[in-house]
This record gives structure tokens, sequence and C-alpha cells, in this order.
């Protein structure tokens, strides 16, 4: 850009900034707002009402935490009370062992199985589903639309319609109740597919002919080139896999019986049923429930901004 062309895009900026002031002047001398569109009164609403809904939504939440430090009598005579009448920190205590009544809850058992589960499978969906995207996406061959609809036809299958064929394989082949039933048909995500396929669709296939100029072949095309330039997309697919394997319930619920396979989603069911004690037992519930969103909420909250960018790209190809 030229002085000539500067000069004139600043007296530009300045004729609109004085044009916006003597604007507002006019409105204060006829006593309207200059807060924007809308009347100062029902923008001053507008904000209440956003603000009363959050607090609304996080009402549950503030109940879960402080109930966590209640009695048992304290937390069913005051289910509602934001203040404890006597703070304890009894039914923490109980989740980890350090009870002294030998009356702990194997939650410790639970968050390892739960933590060694979602490992392995996040890892499995993020390396299958980026080389099964890239396939479909990149590599010409037969059947390749057919097999893209299968994919499609799985997403719009409910999971509760495969509980007993997969009970059946399962046990058929030996893996009912082991850590390999357990993660093995997990390892696989019909949705993750279709993410990275969209996303490697956006990336220009110049950058893939240059690799193939240079002497790489497919796989190291897709590894060294194409992969490390989908790294939104594979944040979005590892915080959506263990978050999805994190909370899984009915993939376990048919793949294990006893309680040393148990993850937090099993176990706290069958804690919630009256499997673990009797009486209400709401604090130590709620507690066990509270750590057990824990690490995703913290997954999230690190990489929000990654997994807007994964849930946006592809949107528009190249």
């Amino acid at each position: 850009m030229n002085a000539e062309a500067r000069v004139k895009a600043r007296g530009n900026a300045n004729a609109g900034a004085k044009i916006k002031a003597s604007a507002k002047a006019a409105a204060r001398a006829q006593g309207r707002p200059v807060l924007g569109r809308f009347p100062l009164p029902l923008r001053v609403l507008g904000y209440a009402l956003v603000v009363g809904l959050g607090l609304l939504y996080l009402l549950p939440f503030a109940l879960q935490l402080i109930t966590g430090f209640k009695t048992d009598p304290d937390a069913a005579a005051h289910p509602l009370g934001l203040v404890p009448t006597t703070p304890t920190t009894a039914a923490y205590q109980r989740l980890f062992g350090l009870s002294q009544a030998g009356d702990g809850v194997p939650f410790l058992r639970w968050l390892g199985n739960s933590a060694f589960v979602a490992v392995l499978v996040t890892a499995g969906r993020v390396l299958f589903d980026s080389m099964a995207g890239y396939a479909l996406a990149r590599l010409r061959f037969r059947g390749r639309s057919l097999l893209f609809g299968f994919v499609l036809a799985v997403m719009a299958v409910p999971g509760v319609a495969l509980l007993i064929p997969k009970f059946l394989v399962l046990n058929t082949f030996g893996l009912f109740d082991t850590y390999t039933g357990m993660i093995v048909p997990l390892l696989v995500d019909a949705a993750g597919i279709f993410i990275m396929k969209q996303f490697f669709e956006s990336i220009p296939r110049e950058v893939e002919e240059a690799a193939r100029v240079d002497g790489a072949g497919v796989f190291r095309t897709f590894w060294s080139v194409v992969l490390p330039m989908a790294r939104p997309s594979l944040l979005t697919l590892t915080i959506l896999s263990f978050q999805s394997s994190w909370n899984e319930f009915t993939h376990f619920l048919v793949s294990t019986q006893s309680g040393e396979y148990e993850t937090l989603t099993t176990g706290l069911a069958r804690f919630i049923s009256g499997g673990l004690g009797g009486g209400t037992q709401y604090p130590l519930k709620l507690a066990a429930a509270l750590l057990a969103t824990v690490p995703v909420a913290a997954l999230f909250f690190c990489f929000q901004r990654y997994f807007v960018q994964g849930a946006n790209s592809g949107a528009v190809k190249e």
C-alpha cells in the first residue's frame, strides 16, 4: 500500500469514527441509551436472565460438591442445603480406603480399570480411525463408496441393538470377562472414521503429490506429512474417544461379570443400586460421582480451543 492509499484509508477511518461519535452524542441528547441496538433496560434484563440460567445450571454441581462433605443424616435431612451442618471428609476417606472402620469402597480399583481401558481405547481409536479415514479419503480401491456407506450405516444403528451380539461374540471367542474383551471391540469407532475422513479431504492434494515426488510411499506420506497437519482433528478425536470410553457403560455391562474388571461406571451403578451397603449414603455416592467426572472435565477444558478448531475443520474443502 502506497502513501496516498494509507492517507485515504486513515481519512475514511477518522470519518467513520466522527460519524459514530456524532450518533452517540445525538442519542445522549435525546435521552436514549448508546450501549447497543437494544434499550439499556432490556440489555440488563437479558444479562440477568443469562446469569440466572447459568447459576441454575451450576446448582446441581454445587450440591454434588457440598453434599460430599456432609454426614449421612445431614444429607438426608437437608438434601438441598448449601452449607454442611458438620463438615466432614468421611466420604472421601472411604473412597480412598482411609477409613478406620474398614468399610471402604473399591474406588481406586474402579479408577484404575477405567484409566487403563480409556487410555488404550483412545490410543487405538486415534491410530485406527485416522488410518481408515485417510484410506477412505485418498486411496482409490474397488468398493470404497460401499465401505464408507457401511461406516455411515454403523453410525445409524443404536448401540443397544448390538448388546446381545456383542455378548455372544465375546463368549464364543473366550473374551468374556477379560481386559481384551473390554478393549478390542472399542478400538475402532465409526464416528471417528467419519471425522478424520472429512478432515483429510480438506487437505490440498498438492501436499501429498510433492511428498510422492520426493519418493515417499503411501504410509510415509500419511505418517510424516498428512497426519501432523491433522493435529486439530486428532485432538478432537482424542477428547471424544477418551470421554466415550471413560463413560462407557453398556459394553462393560455385557463384557464383564466379576468385580475385578469393574470400571467407574459399572462400579457406581452397582453402588447406587445398593450393592455395597444399605442406606442412602448420599455423600459417598455424590463424592464418587464428582471424582469420576474430574478427568474428563479437566481434559476438555485443557484442550477446548483445539476441540473447537477440530470440530470446524473440514467444513470447507480446498
